[in-house]
């Protein structure tokens, strides 16, 4: 009796695992094919949306996933005294990251709405980790729970498109190419693109003009 028990339990153990795994390998299929929000709207909407609800950390999540570009991995990997000085009660001008991906080195200024919500967020601190867990292990937020915090907003605010966590990267640089603003080098270099039509490609680029040509022409 005891041996049957155990295989049923075992049974039930690798039912959940493999339940799981699809479920993350799906989770993570969906935040590779991904698209930048191109409504600046939207993107203060979705920054809203949490900000409303009390829920600083995720607001501080949009706001500091679209204003450094970075990837969703080297983001949750922020601790607090990467962005803040405790001896001194000051916020640091500029970011030092290593990203997981290149292992390149990255320093990036601190746009002002970044300290904004940091300082809003500082008071309710509970980890060495910005993004931390609600459980009890001195943790930070997992990529794929970070794909559902995005995914549920979106969905509620009826945010069409491939939308996920790696599309706050892609928002930025949408931006910075579209307003003109930027030089195209310059975004190429943060993205660690070094093919102009690779960057046009990932960001969109190319399909945006080609919807432009068909969209404009009127024949007949």
């Amino acid at each position: 009796m005891v041996t049957i028990l155990s295989k049923g339990y075992i049974a039930l153990g690798f039912r959940i695992w493999h339940n799981t795994r699809i479920l993350n390998k799906g989770a993570l299929h969906i935040m590779a094919a991904t698209e930048p929000i191109r409504d600046k709207k939207q993107l203060k909407q979705l920054a809203e949306y949490f900000l409303k609800r009390g829920q600083l950390r995720n607001h501080l999540m949009v706001i500091m996933g679209t204003h450094t570009a970075l990837r969703i991995s080297d983001l949750l990997r922020l601790k607090w005294a990467d962005v803040y000085d405790e001896e001194q009660e000051v916020f640091r001008s500029h970011v030092t990251v290593k990203e997981s991906k290149t292992g390149k080195i990255k320093t990036i200024a601190l746009h002002a709405k970044i300290i904004k919500a940091l300082r809003l967020y500082l008071p309710y601190k509970r980890s060495v980790y910005i993004f931390a867990s609600n459980r009890k292990e001195d943790k930070a937020i997992s990529r794929v729970q970070a794909w559902r915090i995005i995914h549920a907003a979106v969905k509620v605010l009826k945010i069409m498109g491939k939308v996920a966590c790696h599309s706050m990267r892609k928002s930025w640089a949408y931006h910075a190419w579209t307003s003109g603003e930027v030089e195209p080098p310059v975004i190429m270099d943060i993205l660690n693109h070094s093919n102009y039509e690779t960057t046009r490609r990932y960001l969109g680029i190319a399909q945006d003009d080609l919807d432009r040509a068909y969209l404009g022409m009127e024949l007949c």
